[in-house]
């Protein structure tokens, strides 16, 4: 049986850094996805990119036996915590050193087994974006009202260089899916070789 460990978001979190980073977003105008296609409900990027960071990394005290007293676990949390902090900052969002100290920590906690990420309500893609900046497997899906929508996600997520690994293959295969009422819409998948870091199941009604 496989015992599940306390993760950091289930005991604190820097929410003054995270919070402060998410509002910055907002004013970003060059580089950001909102300025491709406005989503009406985008997630902020540094909100979603700590939220699955800190949902996959563990909380010290899930590690007694690394840190048995409770000063060595809140001075483990705090390195975490910095972290964080770092990782959430829109300049960092292609920082490769940031970025793989983050990645070193997912797979740290998930002994070198990461869980996938699945967004059955992708909308502007938020999720899947910072999910793949982390080094997770994406899988994501979303109705749409025009192709617009549609090409938009697809853009951000799929045809865009995959910012968790250099030297991604950038297109993935571009393919008509039909969804259950028969309908077209645009699907694609983008990893490195050999792997499908993203899969995006999209349809417009």
């Amino acid at each position: 049986m496989t015992i599940s460990r306390q993760k950091l978001i289930e005991v604190a979190l820097p929410l003054e850094a995270i919070n402060k980073a998410s509002a910055r977003v907002k004013s970003i105008r060059h580089g950001h996805p909102s300025t491709l296609h406005l989503w009406w409900a985008l997630r902020p990027l540094a909100a979603c990119r700590a939220v699955l960071f800190a949902s996959v990394v563990d909380d010290p005290s899930a590690h007694p036996e690394q840190f048995p007293t409770e000063e060595a676990q809140e001075a483990e949390r705090q390195r975490l915590f910095r972290l964080l902090e770092e990782l959430v900052q829109w300049e960092s969002s292609n920082n490769e050193r940031v970025l793989q100290a983050a990645r070193a920590e997912i797979l740290k906690s998930t002994d070198g087994q990461p869980p996938p990420v699945y967004d059955p309500f992708c909308g502007g893609g938020s999720i899947p974006l910072e999910a793949q900046r982390l080094g997770l497997e994406a899988h994501a899906s979303e109705r749409w009202r025009s192709d617009g929508d549609c090409v938009a996600l697809w853009a951000r997520t799929v045809a865009s260089p995959n910012p968790a690994a250099r030297g991604a293959r950038a297109a993935g295969a571009v393919a008509l899916a039909l969804d259950q009422d028969g309908q077209e819409g645009v699907g694609g998948t983008a990893g490195r070789p050999g792997h499908d870091d993203l899969q995006v199941y999209s349809t417009h009604w």
